[in-house]
């Protein structure tokens, strides 16, 4: 599959973001690492390192493997995408998150949009007293169409 890096409509704010928050931590800001929070922005499934890697090696022929994990590294560590392992996979995927805060998700657009309605913090412990389990990540995504899309939908 060939890989667009032209960041979707509706989230050019968030990619704008990302590249705001590395430059305030002085952490460098180069093409590959472009290149990959792009990919993580527009991918719509959980990549592995080798997936990112693969598809963005037509363009960016000196990256090396190495740079895809240091990369998605820095991205994990401040907090934009999420490392999921699965139990007997040594293969760990990746996600893109833009904090930890429930987000509804346009499927038309990809357009964003932060809830207030339930805190992270009620629902962990929720989650924890339901279960029995002990909590070490809350991620949530909503999916729905946003109100753009659905007048749009009307007049087509």
């Amino acid at each position: 599959m060939e890989w667009s890096l032209e960041i979707q409509e509706g989230m050019q704010n968030t990619y704008n973001h990302v590249l705001l928050h590395l430059k305030e931590k002085h952490i460098r800001i180069t093409e590959t690492r472009k290149a990959i929070i792009a990919y993580m922005i527009n991918a719509h499934h959980h990549p592995s390192a080798e997936q990112i890697y693969k598809d963005l090696l037509p363009m960016y022929p000196n990256m090396s493997l190495a740079t895809v994990y240091n990369n998605l590294k820095v991205l994990v560590k401040e907090g934009f995408v999420a490392e999921i392992k699965l139990t007997n996979d040594n293969t760990s995927y990746f996600d893109f998150m833009d904090s930890n805060h429930p987000h509804v998700v346009c499927e038309k657009c990809g357009k964003i949009t932060d809830i207030t309605v339930v805190p992270i913090a009620d629902l962990k412990e929720e989650a924890e007293q339901q279960s029995g389990y002990q909590i070490t990540k809350t991620q949530v995504l909503i999916y729905g169409v946003c109100p753009d899309c659905q007048d749009h939908r009307y007049y087509h």
